[in-house]
């Protein structure tokens, strides 16, 4: 008898486990995306003290600070559409996740600063987790992954 009640009680947590991953993932893309969608405003918004920031504090490897200013802003515009859309999803989450490891080694500060780096690390591993996974099937990437195999299920 408790056998069966283990048995039935991991069937259940596993049913609601692989119900969860597609809310789970789009909370997750939603969530991330628009941390750098944000940022990428921001910069917009106020893009002489933005373009300032990169000349003093940011020290982005291998670009002057202009050019680094532009692709920043860039691609923290650019890859969380895609992201949050689902739409090439990993690619996306992957070229956020290459923004925000740019972005801790740009500003060595972040270390100093009680509290400053938990979010980088956050994002990080919630991208990375994108990355390997992909965006779920909440996402357009399984929409037209479905409508190209005319409908069939894949795994």
């Amino acid at each position: 008898m408790p056998a069966i009640a283990i048995t039935r009680a991991l069937s259940q947590f596993t049913f609601a486990s692989e119900w969860l991953k597609a809310p789970v993932a789009l909370v997750t893309r939603v969530y991330v995306s628009w941390q750098f969608f944000d940022a990428g405003l921001y910069k917009l918004k106020y893009w002489d003290q933005a373009t300032a920031m990169f000349e003093d504090m940011y020290k982005v490897p291998l670009l002057p600070p202009l050019p680094a200013a532009v692709l920043g802003t860039f691609t923290e515009l650019f890859f969380p559409i895609f992201l949050a859309l689902g739409l090439a999803g990993r690619a996306g989450a992957f070229g956020l996740f290459l923004v925000n490891l740019v972005a801790v080694i740009s500003y060595p500060e972040l270390f100093e600063q009680p509290g400053s780096i938990f979010p980088h690390y956050l994002w990080g591993f919630m991208l990375l987790i994108l990355t390997a996974y992909g965006p779920g099937s909440w996402s357009l990437d399984h929409w037209l992954e479905r409508r190209r195999t005319d409908g069939r299920r894949w795994s």
